[in-house]
């Protein structure tokens, strides 16, 4: 055996698709070197005691917006320690040029050493981005993208180009900082797929084409326009209820409708539908996947839609892009997750500090930012609520950890395996405790899930080796590493 340097013993450890197995973790060179019951520990120099508790993968939280409403280096620090709680050992953030994030525009081999600068040195557990071509020009840099900066998935906003981050139309052109001439629109989404498709095909991406894909926000920016204009002037509605009448499930189905086709026309075969938030999107998902098989669909869900709902969330602090819907959408998720139609869980972390989130008047929606934090609460809300339901450990793993980390090609993530990394959490699914958003180490000061009951915590967390959380305290100076995907094969 390996000289070990880490073993983590008496616990249960969780695989992606199995149930829990008695067993010790070693651990060398921040890589996992064996998984058995009794392993040795004589001259390891650190050994720690599970207690029995589950030992889960590394959760991969795919969907995180560090920097869009704080500078990018305060939120790789503060983030990544909320993901250090919530079990979450690499966060995929997403990067776009524009107003928010680093408030700038031009080619991405300009932007992306200005963002790799802010977040080294600041991160607690692992990262990569998602980058989102916004210019013309980001298409023609999508191999340069992939081969110089191990960048492998981007993403479109379909509702950018004609309505507002926030609920009401802006400027295209301001917000995005496009060029004269340019437009964000059907069009520039196509060329985005047919860039995306080359860049697959050559030949030096050969060995990786399926770990190159694209994600979509599918809404429709139209859809939401009228709606938004219609549920103001009646007035009848307020809060979360005013939100989701003003961007209708209807909308994001008919989002996914025209993404999956364009898909098809462009034959580009890895598309990602995020966080679906409703019966209608994931009907439309599940439509869209049987009438193009050859279409890779992968469809994700965030926890903030699968916790909570219009009524149980704790006020416009939830409001978010799609919104948090009515309790049927809610219990709607849960059974297209219990039939296998839903891959991955995630948070869409986007912390936004009470400061910047309210307008005036305090209880308007609409002058509200849109998102939230939640990284945090990721695996202990999927526990908590899918064993209620009969998700299964394993399940979970998959959905938080394997999933997430064989799409976006981090192949050394994602299970607890010889020769991954030493990526994981320890969770006691026997104690009861309370969402209090100021024992997040989030700089938001608020939470939608804010008195929420959970039944599992975690309680450790380690990073390739690396202890990140101890006993629910973040621990140590940030070593947390970029990571250049995709990763080799293990």
């Amino acid at each position: 055996m390996t000289a070990l340097d880490l073993v983590v013993k008496n616990v249960r450890v969780v695989r992606p698709g199995r149930e829990p197995e008695h067993a010790d973790i070693g651990v060398s060179g921040g890589r996992i070197d064996t998984v058995a019951p009794g392993v040795p520990v004589d001259g390891v120099a650190t050994v720690v005691d599970g207690r029995g508790r589950l030992a889960f993968p590394g959760v991969v939280d795919a969907h995180q917006h560090w920097g869009i409403y704080n500078p990018l280096h305060e939120d790789a620090r503060s983030e990544s320690r909320a993901c250090a709680q919530g079990g979450v050992t690499t966060g995929i953030t997403y990067l776009r040029t524009g107003r928010y994030y680093l408030n700038r525009s031009g080619p991405y081999r300009e932007v992306l050493p200005v963002a790799l600068a802010a977040t080294e040195g600041n991160a607690s557990v692992d990262y990569a981005f998602h980058v989102a071509p916004i210019l013309k020009e980001h298409i023609e840099e999508i191999p340069e993208l992939i081969a110089d900066f191990g960048v492998s998935s981007f993403k479109i906003f379909m509702f950018y180009g004609r309505h507002g981050l926030h609920g009401r139309s802006s400027g295209q052109d301001q917000f995005l900082m496009l060029p004269e001439g340019e437009s964000y629109d059907l069009a520039h989404f196509e060329f985005i797929m047919r860039g995306l498709e080359r860049a697959r095909r050559e030949e030096r991406f050969a060995d990786m084409a399926d770990d190159i894909s694209l994600a979509l926000h599918c809404e429709t920016a139209e859809i939401m326009a009228a709606y938004t204009k219609l549920v103001e002037e009646e007035g009848t509605l307020t809060g979360l209820h005013a939100y989701h009448a003003s961007r209708p499930p209807h909308s994001e189905g008919l989002a996914i409708t025209i993404a999956a086709y364009l898909a098809h026309e462009t034959g580009l075969p890895t598309i990602n539908l995020l966080h679906l938030s409703s019966q209608k999107a994931v009907d439309a998902a599940v439509m869209m996947a049987s009438t193009f098989p050859h279409v890779d669909f992968r469809r994700e869900v965030t926890i903030g839609h699968l916790l909570t709902d219009v009524d149980s969330a704790n006020g416009i602090g939830a409001k978010v892009n799609p919104p948090i819907r009515p309790r049927s959408d809610v219990e709607a998720l849960w059974e297209h997750m219990l039939q296998g139609h839903l891959d991955w869980v995630v948070s869409d972390h986007a912390c936004c500090r009470d400061e910047v989130k309210f307008g005036e008047p305090r209880d308007d929606v609409f002058v509200a930012k849109s998102g939230f934090g939640g990284t945090e609460y990721v695996l202990p809300g999927l526990i908590t609520e899918g064993r209620r339901r009969g998700l299964s450990y394993g399940r979970i793993a998959e959905l938080t950890a394997s999933a997430p980390a064989e799409r976006f090609g981090l192949h050394t993530k994602g299970d607890i395996a010889p020769g991954r990394d030493a990526d994981l959490c320890l969770v006691d699914p026997d104690v009861s405790w309370v969402v209090r958003a100021e024992e997040s180490a989030s700089s938001q000061e608020y939470s939608p899930f804010e008195g929420m009951e959970m039944t599992a915590r975690v309680t450790d967390t380690f990073v390739r080796g690396h202890r990140v959380l101890q006993d629910g305290n973040v621990v140590g100076q940030p070593i947390g590493q970029y990571i250049h995907r995709p990763t080799p094969r293990v």
